[in-house]
């Protein structure tokens, strides 16, 4: 089994407030952790930047023109985009080389370079509706990979499966009528962004939303995702998968109130395997959400890479 990993320095660049939970420090402790011998057969790529275009595979061209006017000229200034979503002056080029990043691991797992690729990048991307920047996400790239998939390879049908914490409102409102594209995603609810009720289905049936109360562990986690999102994922057969890889279900996020281990991801991720392996030529590209508690996210990333390494 291939595992590529897309990285890029640059991603320490996108600067947030002080004391913001989206910060550097969450991937330089995942670096940390990548650093285990466990990790030496781990194929290291530099995630390239996407050009400007990209971003259109999935949002008009007035978002991006509004995001960009958000950018700040001067090095040490951060923009406020909304109620916590910032821009410093290289946030541009970090959520472009995200999207890169997505792209290239697109490119890779349907050209046979991988079997599975991770991509540690930030922003994240699941908030970012088609027309707003939200939720610390300025554009969604796992919905920009998903294009790129349709676009340039003809895939025709994409599963996008989401484990953040928080519900990808974004996700969801860019395919809510797109039937060659199944959202699937399990989440804390009530919680911000307040969206991801089961009743929330899409025009077509393709949007499935597994909510966990306040205080679900393990065994609730697994059987919403063994009940209804593998039960979709059989269902719709695909011929890719993408992973909105959030770790903020951790017990340890201070964000939520979801009391995962790392195990639980490494259980999750085998399963979405299983499924790529029947029906996708085990092909399975993996983005980095979010995840806010540092030994949190080295553990659970890290056992969700080694998990893809392993096959």
């Amino acid at each position: 089994m291939t595992t590529r990993l897309y990285e890029n320095p640059l991603f320490l660049d996108h600067n947030t407030p002080k004391g913001h939970p989206e910060r550097a420090d969450r991937l330089r402790s995942l670096n940390i952790a990548l650093e285990h011998p466990n990790f030496s057969a781990l194929e290291r790529h530099q995630a390239p930047q996407a050009n400007e275009d990209a971003v259109m595979l999935a949002h008009p061209e007035e978002h991006f023109i509004a995001v960009m006017r958000q950018i700040p000229e001067e090095e040490d200034r951060i923009n406020q985009l909304e109620a916590d979503t910032y821009a410093s002056q290289k946030s541009l080029q970090c959520a472009l080389t995200a999207i890169g990043g997505a792209m290239a691991a697109v490119d890779d797992v349907m050209t046979g370079k991988a079997d599975n690729v991770f991509v540690a990048g930030r922003p994240p991307g699941h908030h970012a509706e088609k027309s707003k920047a939200m939720g610390f996400c300025l554009f969604n790239t796992v919905a920009i990979a998903a294009r790129h998939a349709q676009k340039v390879h003809g895939v025709e049908r994409v599963a996008i499966v989401d484990w953040d914490v928080h519900h990808g409102n974004g996700t969801q409102d860019i395919f809510w009528d797109d039937p060659s594209v199944l959202f699937c995603s399990t989440h804390q609810m009530p919680l911000y962004p307040w969206t991801g009720k089961k009743d929330e289905t899409g025009a077509h049936n393709t949007i499935v939303n597994a909510p966990l109360s306040e205080n679900s562990g393990s065994d609730h986690f697994r059987e919403a995702f063994k009940s209804r999102i593998l039960t979709a994922l059989n269902d719709f057969s695909p011929d890719l998968i993408l992973i909105s890889a959030g770790f903020d279900a951790h017990h340890r996020d201070p964000l939520a109130q979801i009391n995962l281990v790392g195990e639980d991801f490494d259980w999750a991720t085998g399963r979405l395997m299983e499924v790529a392996d029947r029906f996708a030529k085990n092909r399975v590209v993996s983005l980095l959400e979010g995840g806010y508690d540092l030994e949190g996210l080295a553990e659970s990333a890290g056992m969700h890479i080694s998990r893809l390494m392993k096959g």
